[in-house]
């Protein structure tokens, strides 16, 4: 097998790792259903796996730093095909919490594991391409996990989404342990060298531009299926064509915000994008009543959300090139944060307010996020006016 071909693989593992995450906004008001739990407890979901991931993924990889990668990545994909196993196997809404924990600790390490080898079998001057097919696949369960998933659920039981997950992870474990190579783990990196960035205000600021951007989204993403179908009175076909829509979006937004990046900066890629993503939010409150209008409001948000996301990646890497790396985990871990503080607002939203109000709040959410982004700017030109010395 080509290395090609492996890392379409590793891009494979990446799609199983975003389908179990983010499935679960696809299919909410079945687990409420069926479990008999409410909307915002099965909300919760995404906060608990979102959350593990975040804070467990930094612990474990750095205890599992010196593992060979290639066992690694079996070991870890193995938890992950067990925990999904579980989700189907075990009765009651408290044990299939038990299982998303687990499902997310396998997870984090999946994923950066994945990146790593990506890079060590990519040919000299490929890796940043290597990188990216496996970041694709983690897009690609929003295009094709999320909507299938719903598709699913809507014609036989939801939990056979996570047996079809287990099913694909054990296949791919088989290819990688017949076909990726054995390579050396790396020398951790401490946790105080890691936390000592976020000492430096600018990259502090930036990483809480994530966090509020992210979460605002997340704070509608979450419920997203109950609010189309309750709000938008969408029937099951509609719901799957919408999701779908969405995810493709998703990948046209994030393609965009990359080459927008590069062609105009930083700051009006931002601005531009977290613009356009409160107004598609305060916009699908007067959308509702058609459809069409609906469908493209959606699109538009997705496109506008996601667009942010490789420039974020791209700013912070240029703050510290030297810890690009360590960089990119925290603000992985800030992003998975997001996804947990929101989808907890969001349901705290849904069970005091109304389901309607998740927009109005996470248009909230971003618009702190460009308060905090311009404020960061505005300290920076601040600086470098007072550091440049005064004609004479």
């Amino acid at each position: 097998m080509s290395n090609t071909w492996k890392i379409y693989v590793l891009a494979l593992v990446s799609f199983l790792v975003g389908t179990s995450e983010y499935v679960i906004a696809g299919i909410l008001d079945r687990i409420a259903d069926t479990m008999n739990i409410s909307l915002v407890a099965a909300g919760q979901l995404i906060s608990i796996f979102s959350l593990v991931y975040a804070l467990g993924t930094p612990l474990l990889v750095a205890l599992t730093s010196r593992i060979d990668r290639r066992k690694l990545l079996i070991y870890s994909l193995g938890l992950f095909v067990l925990a999904n196993l579980f989700a189907y196997a075990l009765p009651g809404f408290g044990l299939f919490v038990v299982a998303r924990v687990f499902m997310a600790l396998g997870a984090g390490v999946v994923v950066v594991t994945a990146l790593t080898v990506a890079a060590k079998i990519a040919s000299e001057g490929k890796q940043a391409s290597a990188i990216a097919t496996v970041v694709t696949g983690f897009t690609g369960s929003l295009i094709i996990g999320v909507p299938l998933g719903r598709l699913v659920a809507a014609s036989w039981d939801w939990k056979l989404i996570f047996v079809g997950i287990s099913v694909l992870g054990i296949l791919a474990m088989i290819v990688i342990a017949l076909t990726i190579p054995s390579s050396e783990g790396e020398a951790p990196i401490p946790l105080k060298k890691q936390l000592a960035l976020l000492k430096q205000p600018r990259i502090l600021f930036a990483l809480f531009v994530t966090f509020f951007w992210l979460g605002g989204y997340s704070i509608a993403y979450t419920y997203i299926s109950p609010y189309l179908l309750s709000v938008a009175n969408m029937n099951e076909t509609l719901l799957s064509s919408a999701l779908l829509a969405f995810g493709i979006a998703s990948l046209i937004g994030s393609k965009i915000g990359g080459y927008s990046t590069d062609r105009w900066g930083v700051k009006r890629t931002l601005l531009l994008g977290m613009s356009l993503h409160i107004v598609s939010l305060i916009s699908l409150n007067f959308s509702s009543q058609s459809t069409v209008a609906l469908l493209i409001i959606l699109v538009l948000w997705s496109f506008a959300a996601w667009s942010s996301g490789p420039t974020q990646q791209y700013k912070l890497v240029t703050m510290a090139p030297e810890s690009s790396g360590i960089m990119l985990s925290l603000n992985s871990s800030v992003m998975q944060l997001a996804m947990a503080a929101g989808a907890g607002i969001g349901g705290i939203a849904v069970s005091q307010i109304s389901i309607q109000s998740i927009t109005w709040i996470g248009a909230v959410g971003v618009v702190v996020a460009i308060v905090i982004m311009m404020i960061s700017y505005h300290a920076a030109s601040s600086n470098a006016r007072e550091s440049t010395p005064e004609a004479t």
